[in-house]
């Protein structure tokens, strides 16, 4: 894992990659908006970097973006893995341990998911607060490697509160409604019943998705301050749920990206 990481960060620093102040991942339906933002990019496909996976869902592109932000260095993943894929976990958060070896500093994540708060509605954004992880592993499983963080790390503030802060700053001055909630992972790629959203709500989630928390686990083993916005794409309501599209989920990702790419910018301007 060690020598992988390395020859990944590595190559990545031959090609101009050097000490981002900031790395985003962006989720289902966010690729678009907030690339445009990126300026002097260097844009490097996943299968040229040693080691990295290969995005296989069709709305993420696989193209890692570096330039800059409001004259912040960044990196950004446009298109992420899944375990859905046949993926391990290890390889889903790879690209965090990488993203660490490269002197990051702070860690922005989106990602799409379906709303269970009845008192919000599909369109909206959330801040994750937490997370429940239902997920059917874990990418620490397996042999602890001291140099790449502690064998139990601490999650009792996964999500940085200094972040999420600054996502609300932001939020306020361009008079934008954001939620904040509990995020549900799950393996998928089938989205849920009616019994298991009744379930989701019962032990606490906001919304449900799955993605994220793997990249939140390692990033917090690795001491790199994260957060998380999901944007709501549709209502889980299982006492009047509809059926619902890719289609669909991406349309209303891609009506919401303008404020999440605008907040990004926001909080990524702040950063030292």
């Amino acid at each position: 894992m060690i020598e992988h990481i390395k020859r990944a960060a590595d190559y990545l620093r031959e090609k101009g990659v050097a000490e981002p102040v900031a790395a985003v991942i962006l989720g289902t339906g966010l690729g678009e908006r907030f690339v445009t933002t990126v300026e002097q990019k260097l844009v490097i496909p996943y299968a040229e970097i040693p080691h990295f996976p290969i995005s296989t869902v069709e709305s993420h592109h696989g193209k890692l973006i570096f330039g800059t932000v409001r004259d912040r260095k960044v990196l950004v993943m446009q298109g992420r893995f899944h375990y859905y894929e046949g993926y391990t976990l290890q390889q889903v958060a790879f690209p965090v341990r990488v993203m660490k070896a490269l002197d990051t500093k702070y860690l922005l994540i989106s990602n799409a998911s379906g709303n269970l708060n009845r008192a919000w509605k599909a369109g909206e954004i959330m801040v994750v607060d937490d997370h429940i992880n239902l997920q059917p592993d874990n990418p620490l499983r397996g042999k602890n490697l001291d140099a790449l963080g502690p064998r139990f790390p601490d999650m009792s503030r996964p999500y940085s509160p200094f972040l999420n802060d600054r996502l609300f700053d932001a939020a306020r001055r361009r008079g934008l409604i954001l939620r904040k909630g509990v995020y549900a992972a799950v393996l998928g790629p089938n989205l849920e019943t009616r019994a298991e959203y009744r379930f989701l709500r019962t032990i606490g989630a906001d919304a449900v998705g799955m993605s994220t928390v793997p990249e939140v686990i390692v990033a917090n083993h690795a001491g790199l301050p994260c957060c998380a916005v999901s944007v709501l794409t549709d209502n889980c309501d299982p006492d009047n749920l509809n059926p619902i599209s890719l289609d669909e989920i991406i349309a209303v990702s891609k009506a919401a990206e303008p404020k999440l790419a605008d907040l990004f910018c926001d909080v990524i301007g702040e950063l030292q």
